[in-house]
């Protein structure tokens, strides 16, 4: 990862404003670096963490990315500005409520994607699938194929798993994994 992705990464975090994406008692914590609860078990990721997890994710101007546990829509915004110009991104989130929470918030912000409900019994949106990058805010138990299975050759998710933040590239129909560090999301759970 160079520092361009890295210097991308917090020019994009920087116009995005985490207030926006926070409940109003969370407001006065936006700028700390640390997990704030979103309500519904969900909580809006610790800002280092999101800073690593979108420069190993490498998302760039034109890419299709599906952000799976958008949560409030916090990511979303941010890979949204990662992708433009001519970039897609879409959200996908289990909890009903933070489907809603999470669209307002990116009309709030002016932001051009979407975020939609979980659909019963799949992971990801494999409807709208391939994507060129995969961003998971939730830990799986092992690697998912779902999600695997929708990326384009060259695609890319990163994901963590079973404590470890994995890269997952997708090369020529190989998958090689990498492990960069330890960290705690809640669990990811289907829509089953």
């Amino acid at each position: 990862m160079g520092d361009d992705v890295e210097q991308r990464v917090r020019e994009a975090m920087r116009a995005v404003d985490r207030r926006t994406f926070l409940p109003p008692d969370q407001h006065r914590f936006a700028g700390a670096d640390q997990p704030l609860p979103i309500g519904h078990h969900a909580t809006c990721s610790q800002p280092s963490t999101v800073a690593r997890m979108l420069t190993l994710l490498d998302a760039r101007p034109g890419h299709r990315v599906l952000d799976v546990g958008s949560g409030s829509g916090w990511t979303t915004a941010i890979l949204a500005r990662l992708v433009a110009p001519g970039g897609e991104v879409r959200g996908v989130e289990l909890e009903p409520a933070l489907v809603e929470t999470g669209r307002a918030n990116l009309a709030a912000a002016g932001v051009p994607a979407g975020i939609a409900p979980a659909v019963p019994g799949e992971l990801g949106l494999p409807r709208h699938a391939p994507f060129d990058r995969i961003l998971v805010s939730a830990e799986a138990r092992r690697l998912p194929r779902a999600l695997v299975d929708q990326l384009t050759d060259g695609g890319r998710m990163v994901i963590p798993v079973r404590g470890d933040l994995v890269v997952a590239d997708l090369t020529g129909g190989e998958l090689t994994t990498r492990a960069f560090g330890t960290y705690r999301f809640v669990p990811l759970r289907d829509s089953t």
